[in-house]
């Protein structure tokens, strides 16, 4: 039997080790942490009582995902908001995103038809954009049509175009604080792409988050990787790999790396080109994050924003674009943008009865001490007066911090490098096949090979299925899983 070696259990780690396992490999997870999970783990790091997400919060690409719908996404309890995501303004306005797209358009008066002008033809037809963005972009697309549609709202809203397309503050303010995901100057084509790419899977699947925390989506895995014999060893951080016995590539052994492609280079035999195209990778800023354990809920000022657990806090698209230009520079706005997560609006498991969790994060430079404590505070006491009051604890992470805690967030960037045009398409390296590299049985299976960042398991599973390839099995989701995604990619 061969043997699988993979470093790192999160998401795209757990999921080439499942894949592995289930094609006959003896499998072993070595994670450097103490908890399995990497992005998708869960912690009391306030009070007792209360989970904390400790990387991601709520998981849209997740629920699309066609390895975890293959896989059994039943395996969880999902909540799917009514409220897909909320952004407050001054004065008690705010834009609603709500699940059903017609709701939304008609919230937004006149901004009603460009909003369906944007998002309708991409909701509507998700398969296709799933498939588009879902793997290597170096291949013909299944759906043409809707890949064309989808490139050319990219191209729209990722330039200064963005700024003619709505009238209102409230719909260009849902859009700025979606595109802002992408922890990069704005406007911009990438950010725009993985905007446009959130914002339609909200009108589509919705944007659903696991009751009890991101946790349950690591311990899934888990678990089907032990039922078929995988085993997973934490507290085991590799810094070197040629000190690693991980089998012999001769006899079928393979070598996994979820990390930092740069763990590839303490390798002996790396060639000098792959080399050279693994140190000109491009890291890219890192995320301040911050819980808060709340005696009871957010006092928003417009009582819709409460119904939603993705709230996007930071004031107009002009502010919300200085903040990511700012952070560009490498400098932290006084008014930040601040993704902030508030789970415990429809999950009662996440914090002791009638208190709540609250999540957060800002975008900082790279290596920086910044506490993101006061400034995240700051914004969301600004449109929900009396928070402050609300605090019973609070735990921040810096993104030095964040680099220590987990050796694939390089300067503490969360998406496994700067997530630009070049680099959705030159990830780590130019080829169609990423997910290998050129030392023999060695893999890179981490959100720095397509599709890139996002808890959605493709990078993991493209991984795992060129391994089998390259030992000769062609398969498909559903000769491992024995079920396929229920839609295939549209036609148009």
């Amino acid at each position: 039997m061969p043997r699988a070696t993979v470093i790192g259990s999160g998401p795209n780690g757990l999921a080439a080790a499942v894949s592995l396992a289930r094609a006959g490999y003896a499998v072993e997870v070595l994670e450097a942490g103490a908890t399995i999970g990497g992005g998708v783990r869960s912690a009391a790091v306030t009070l007792p009582g209360f989970v904390h997400d400790v990387c991601s919060a709520v998981h849209p690409a997740a629920y699309s995902s066609p390895f975890l719908r293959a896989f059994g996404r039943d395996r969880i309890d999902w909540i799917i908001p009514e409220a897909a995501y909320a952004h407050p303004l001054d004065d008690g306005r705010a834009g609603i995103a709500w699940h059903d797209l017609e709701r939304t358009a008609d919230a937004l008066g006149p901004d009603a038809r460009a909003w369906r002008a944007l998002l309708r033809p991409l909701s509507s037809h998700i398969e296709g954009v799933l498939d588009f963005t879902g793997g290597s972009l170096l291949r013909i697309p299944r759906a043409p049509i809707t890949a064309v549609r989808y490139g050319l709202r990219t191209l729209e809203q990722g330039s200064a175009m963005a700024e003619r397309t709505f009238r209102t503050p409230e719909a260009a303010a849902l859009v700025a604080g979606v595109v802002a995901h992408a922890n990069t100057a704005l406007p911009a084509p990438s950010g725009a792409a993985a905007g446009l790419l959130l914002m339609a899977q909200a009108h589509a699947g919705g944007w659903a988050y696991p009751r009890g925390g991101a946790q349950r989506i690591a311990d899934v895995l888990a678990e089907d990787l032990r039922a078929h014999g995988g085993t997973i060893r934490t507290g085991t951080r590799v810094v070197d790999l040629s000190a690693l016995d991980w089998g012999d590539p001769a006899r079928g052994d393979v070598l996994l790396l979820n990390s930092s492609p740069r763990l590839a280079l303490t390798l002996r035999d790396v060639p000098p080109h792959y080399a050279r195209a693994i140190r000109a990778y491009r890291y890219g800023a890192a995320a301040a994050k911050v819980d808060f354990a709340l005696d009871g809920p957010v006092p928003w000022t417009n009582p819709d924003v409460a119904l939603s657990p993705t709230v996007h806090v930071g004031g107009t698209r002009a502010e919300v674009w200085a903040s990511e230009n700012a952070v560009a520079q490498g400098r932290v706005s006084e008014r930040p943008y601040a993704l902030v997560a508030q789970p415990s609006v429809l999950d009662a498991t996440r914090a002791p009865a009638g208190k709540q969790a609250l999540w957060a994060y800002i975008h900082a430079p790279a290596n920086s001490d910044v506490d993101a404590t006061e400034l995240v505070s700051r914004q969301i006491e600004r449109f929900a007066p009396g928070f402050r009051d609300r605090i019973l604890a609070s735990h921040a992470v810096t993104p030095r911090q964040r680099a220590h805690l987990n050796p694939a967030e390089i300067g503490g960037d969360i998406f496994g490098g700067a997530f630009t045009m070049r680099q959705a398409v030159v990830r780590p390296v130019l080829s169609p096949t990423p997910w290998r590299a050129p030392m023999a049985g060695v893999y890179l299976a981490s959100a720095a090979t397509p599709p890139g960042p996002g808890v959605n398991f493709m990078a993991g599973w493209h991984a795992a299925r060129t391994v089998l390839a390259d030992a000769g099995a062609r398969v498909e989701l559903g000769d491992l899983f024995g079920s396929t995604p229920a839609d295939s990619p549209d036609s148009h």
